[in-house]
């Protein structure tokens, strides 16, 4: 009799408990207090394109050169995208077909292009040859998958000595030829000669990771369809990895970051929360079990909730196992450049993000360390930005 009575009640009280979370929803209470915060360049807007990866891998290299006391600049993302874009039909027609060919890449590539062809200010290429103001690659992303999908047809059982010009054409039309030679503040440059004056040298940045399928210590390159050049990370077991992110910022080293944006506790307004979902592990379960509400309900209520909550207590076999299930996977990179906390005295990272400015933060989120430490697939850092005793674990030097 007792149970039933409680089931009644629970049936008269879930309205209500929706109608409460509903009603917290609309007052946002994270009050966040800046512990640490690096210089960085202005946030930037992808818009439609799938250019994060450009975007924040750039704008770690932007940071460095605040750091190193030099002038503020915007390098261009466009730029990066038409070359890595050039590299990967190259490579997709030399692979028949057998790699990932899409918009996405990595922070490597970013990385590569600077070395190998240098770069040039945003305002000399600014990508934007097609009648918008925004960046917005659906039509040109679609053409030239399906160019280099017929050329690996091979309808004339030899490839053309034509068709990688014919690629570029595309590109020419849509992002603009990228300059050979350009005049920047009274200089004339090559794209190689403005890299060179930048002064900073490609060989001190690496990428970094944490997963068990690999041994520790050494490199691999980690199997994600936007790693299409097979670059190669250092694998560190998980609270190793973490320290880095801290030691990074504490000694004024930006971070740029790889991670997995499609789970709930990443919203649009800045928030990158992790919050514990199983109702046996939260405080209350009993009272969860005998109100009769399900997970998918109670998942609802915490995430319609705006205020800092429990976190998952993130493991390294925890990590693994989201990689293995497609749970976590690679899909957007951002730059870390600072640390928060909230009013619980919690930690979180600054993030810089390019979608633009428009949300609560104005292009900032808020990454609490619960969610760094389960949803990263990669970082890339200055060599000097991982603690001494991490280097020689890994042999950099």
């Amino acid at each position: 009799m007792m149970k039933k009575t409680l089931l009644s009640i629970a049936v008269l009280l879930l309205p209500f408990l929706f109608a409460k979370a509903q009603e917290t929803a609309k007052t946002d209470t994270f009050q966040f207090t800046v512990v640490k915060e690096l210089p960085i360049t202005s946030v930037k807007n992808q818009a439609s394109s799938s250019t994060c990866w450009s975007f924040s891998g750039l704008g770690l290299f932007e940071a460095e050169l605040l750091r190193l006391g030099k002038p503020e600049v915007d390098l261009s993302a466009m730029f990066v995208v038409y070359r890595c874009y050039s590299d990967q039909a190259d490579k997709y027609v030399r692979t028949q077909g057998n790699i990932n060919f899409a918009p996405g890449g990595s922070f490597y590539d970013v990385l590569c292009v600077l070395k190998n062809d240098g770069i040039v200010p945003d305002e000399l290429m600014r990508g934007l040859n097609y009648g918008e103001e925004l960046h917005r690659h659906g039509e040109m992303d679609a053409v030239l998958a399906a160019y280099v999908k017929t050329v690996v047809q091979n309808k004339n059982r030899k490839l053309s000595t034509a068709w990688k010009k014919g690629f570029d054409g595309i590109l020419n039309a849509y992002l603009g030829e990228p300059p050979t030679e350009f005049v920047y503040k009274g200089k004339t440059y090559t794209p190689q000669s403005y890299m060179q004056s930048l002064g900073l040298n490609m060989d001190d940045y690496v990428s970094l990771t944490s997963f068990t399928h690999h041994p520790f210590y050494e490199k691999f390159a980690i199997e994600i369809p936007d790693n299409w050049r097979w670059s190669e990370s250092y694998n560190l077991p998980l609270d190793e990895l973490m320290r880095i992110f801290d030691y990074a910022i504490d000694n004024g080293y930006t971070v740029a970051w790889g991670a997995d944006v499609s789970e709930k506790g990443f919203n649009r307004n800045g928030l990158a929360v992790n919050p514990e979902t199983n109702t046996a592990n939260m405080p209350g379960s009993d009272q969860a079990h005998w109100l009769g509400i399900s997970q998918r309900e109670m998942e609802e209520m915490i995430f319609n909730a705006t205020g800092p909550q429990p976190e998952v207590k993130v493991t390294q076999e925890l990590r693994q196992a989201g990689f293995e299930n497609y749970q976590t996977t690679d899909d957007h990179g951002m730059l870390i450049y600072g640390t928060a906390k909230d009013q619980n005295g919690k930690k979180y990272y600054l993030v810089k993000n390019s979608w633009g400015t428009d949300n609560k933060y104005k292009g900032i989120w808020y990454a609490s360390e619960s969610f760094v430490a389960h949803k990263t697939i990669n970082i890339m850092t200055h060599k000097n930005a991982i603690p001494k005793d991490l280097k020689e674990k890994l042999g950099i030097r």
